[in-house]
């Protein structure tokens, strides 16, 4: 492989970019007319225009992409995760294409993406599975029917993919039509299925997962565990290594369930076999996710592993190597939003008006950022991601919790305070953390007044006119949004001039 062709955009495309070019591997971004001037754009050696910014149109539009791969001369392609990376046809149209894909074959993909499919496998192989009900095209009035056997509540959820997409959670029998009919709608348009299944609602788990490495040898590596239960709409949000949950009986239970579950599927590359984990021990197959994941950080962290490396080496055709992985300390990552928790995390996107990442020992910040950039409406709101790491899981939280209070990011709303809230929240601290944690404990958040940010805004605004930048009353050269309040009624400590003691 020569030259790489990243089929994503923002922090996953900087991220493999940036790893294609420590080992000599020329790079070619994507780009829809939103990301024209995206810093993944601005990083790749080349770039190749795919369409409007509607993801169907360009990230998601297959043709133009393995067209973009040809025109350009690309070896492979590396699918990131989201859009096409867990889509057997892209893979297919690469490898079709005489292209490299990093990532598992499309037949191992399509098997492990039906989540039907996956759970009979893995049931097959002996490994617990949530109870549930999963016959092959279920009708409505089989699924009302298994949910009377099954018992309440219980979650609906589609077949063709996750991610929260097509999911319910229904605890009264007159509801069920109706969220039938509404997962049905948002399954078949997120993964073109409207195939669904039930499975037992467990209230109280934790949602842990094993990173696997596969090579095409069958050399099959588990690299520790990560708890992944501090989730938004069934998403997460606070990823780290090692679970403080897992004993080492449980965690030995756990790999050697993810080495059976890669082994039987036949995996190649690197994937994440992820698991429900009941207060008792307990656990159960959840999915395999057929592709790196956004929390592969924290992983790299605790094992010195560069994953994205590995990928482009098992797709090259070489050996992992054999014997067991040593960890080391803790890893925390938080994912970084342009969104409001306050208002039911609703998307907040904007203009990036100053933009300072912290740093400093054991903090990495993964980001598709820069300042002037304008934050599209047309894609998922995840800006970037911090990772903090340390040698015991408190240090890893304090090193976390300064990182954000030093990471500036003005103009877009995000959720950098409520980060920290939730860090800094004793149930967090003590490692008590189901994916029920933040419905608990957040449900009612509301942030503290913005007064320091609204004066920042005003300061800029300020400096931009006096400097000849922008007019007043813009920020960044374009409409300002009415302000709710005037932010110099609304300072603490400072005046134009001097600071008020």
């Amino acid at each position: 492989m020569r030259k790489i062709l990243i089929a994503n955009r923002g922090e996953i495309a900087v991220r493999i970019i940036r790893a294609c070019h420590e080992l000599g591997l020329e790079t070619v971004a994507v780009y829809s007319e939103a990301d024209g001037d995206a810093l993944h754009v601005r990083l790749a050696d080349e770039a190749a225009a795919i369409g409007p910014p509607n993801p169907q149109d360009s990230y998601l539009n297959i043709g133009r992409l393995v067209d973009a791969a040809r025109t350009h001369g690309a070896d492979a392609v590396h699918p990131g995760y989201g859009f096409l990376a867990e889509s057997p046809a892209f893979a297919s149209a690469v490898q079709e294409a005489g292209l490299v894909f990093i990532g598992p074959p499309a037949e191992v993909i399509a098997k492990l993406g039906n989540k039907v499919e996956a759970r009979r496998a893995m049931a097959d192989a002996g490994i617990p599975v949530v109870p549930g009900h999963d016959e092959v095209d279920a009708t409505d009035a089989a699924l009302i029917a298994a949910a009377r056997r099954l018992g309440l509540p219980l979650m609906i959820k589609a077949a063709g993919g996750g991610g929260g997409r097509g999911m319910r959670l229904v605890d009264r029998q007159e509801d069920l039509p109706s969220a039938l009919a509404a997962a049905r709608r948002e399954a078949l348009a997120a993964f073109g299925s409207a195939d669904l299944f039930l499975e037992r609602y467990l209230p109280e788990v934790r949602h842990i997962e094993v990173q696997v490495l596969a090579d095409r040898e069958g050399t099959i590596a588990t690299l520790g565990e990560r708890e992944c239960s501090v989730q938004r709409r069934h998403q997460k949000l606070i990823e780290e290594a090692p679970s403080p949950f897992a004993t080492p009986r449980l965690r030995a239970a756990l790999s050697e369930a993810a080495t059976v579950a890669a082994r039987a599927a036949r995996y190649v590359n690197a994937g994440s076999v992820e698991f429900l984990v009941e207060p008792s021990g307990q656990f159960y197959f959840l999915e395999v996710n057929t592709r790196l994941q956004v929390e592969h950080t924290v992983t790299e962290w605790t094992t010195g592993i560069d994953l994205v490396k590995s990928q482009f080496r098992i797709a090259a055709g070489n050996r992992l190597a054999a014997g067991p992985v040593d960890l080391r300390g803790h890893a925390i990552e938080c994912r970084v939003y342009a969104e409001d928790p306050s208002r039911g995390y609703a998307p907040s996107p904007g203009p990036v008006l100053a933009l300072v990442e912290p740093g400093g020992p054991g903090i990495r910040v993964d980001s598709g950022l820069r300042a002037g950039w304008d934050v599209p409406t047309a894609y998922d709101p995840l800006l970037a991601k911090v990772v903090a790491g340390d040698h015991t899981r408190a240090d890893a939280i304090a090193r976390m919790v300064n990182a954000l209070r030093h990471y500036v990011i003005l103009g877009c709303g995000t959720n950098l305070r409520f980060l920290q809230d939730v860090l800094g929240h004793d149930a967090f601290r003590r490692g008590d953390t189901t994916t029920r944690f933040l419905e608990r404990h957040f449900a009612d958040w509301r942030p503290d007044p913005p007064t320091l940010a609204l004066a920042a805004a005003a300061c800029i605004e300020a400096v931009n006119a006096h400097s000849g930048g922008a007019a007043p009353g813009t920020w960044g050269g374009s409409p300002a949004t009415p302000a709710r309040y005037d932010p110099w009624d609304h300072l603490d400590h400072w005046r134009l001039g001097k600071r008020r003691e």
